[in-house]
């Protein structure tokens, strides 16, 4: 997991922003809102969330998954987790 230690501040801020845009569609019901603009707000937070996704996904593969020095069973471990893992997130 040192590869998001090396980039945790930039990932902690987009977790952040996540939750203020989350705050924000809540606020968004609570004051009775146009639908379209509070789906505005949803799609950007899907966006962000697949951005941070992204990141952490590109950073796992290059630290885990291409690893020098893996053995063949160790790399095929990590892909089947890296399936299971993209399997959930996409359903």
């Amino acid at each position: 997991m040192a590869h998001i230690h090396k980039n945790q501040q930039a990932l902690l801020t987009r977790v952040k922003k996540i939750r203020g845009q989350l705050n924000a569609v809540e606020k968004s019901m609570n004051d009775g809102n146009e639908c379209l603009a509070i789906l505005q707000q949803v799609t950007a937070i899907k966006g962000a969330v697949n951005g941070l996704m992204t990141t952490i996904l590109e950073e796992h593969i290059r630290e885990h998954v291409g690893k020098p020095g893996l053995s063949d069973a160790e790399r095929a471990e990590e892909v089947e987790a890296l399936n299971k893992i993209l399997k959930s997130y996409l359903k």
